[in-house]
């Protein structure tokens, strides 16, 4: 059966059917594990933020938590330990992070922060 519109000529609802077809059919699953988001770097011209961690545990301890938190799901918490290792590897977190979250004690964490803390990090002081 043929469905047409009684508003549009045959030509608009061909257009209108194609620009939806993803929508409507979805888009292969596989292609959206695959890609990859992550922030681009700023370009040539553009200014770069002038903050500087002149102490290399502070700089450490920093990279590890963005590394944490880059692979859990924000919408998983308040979850507990379990949550966040199923998170983890949903988003195909590396070992090394994946061996630190497996220290994690039991317990229900809020936000990544929680996380961090429950690993043995140190609460972020905000200026």
């Amino acid at each position: 059966m043929e469905r047409s519109s009684d508003t549009h000529n045959p030509r608009i609802d061909e257009d209108l059917d194609r620009l939806t077809r993803s929508v409507t059919h979805g888009a292969p699953v596989e292609s959206r594990i695959e890609e990859e988001h992550e922030q681009e770097g700023p370009a040539d011209d553009e200014p770069v933020p002038d903050a500087v961690l002149h102490d290399p545990a502070a700089r450490e301890d920093i990279e590890l938590r963005s590394e944490v938190a880059r692979h859990l799901e924000p919408s998983v918490f308040p979850c507990s330990r379990g949550d966040v290792l199923a998170s983890a590897r949903r988003q195909h977190a590396p070992d090394a992070v994946m061996r630190l979250l497996e220290r994690l004690p039991d317990g229900e964490f809020q936000n990544i922060e929680s996380v961090w803390e429950g690993l043995g990090g140190a609460r972020e002081r905000r200026g």
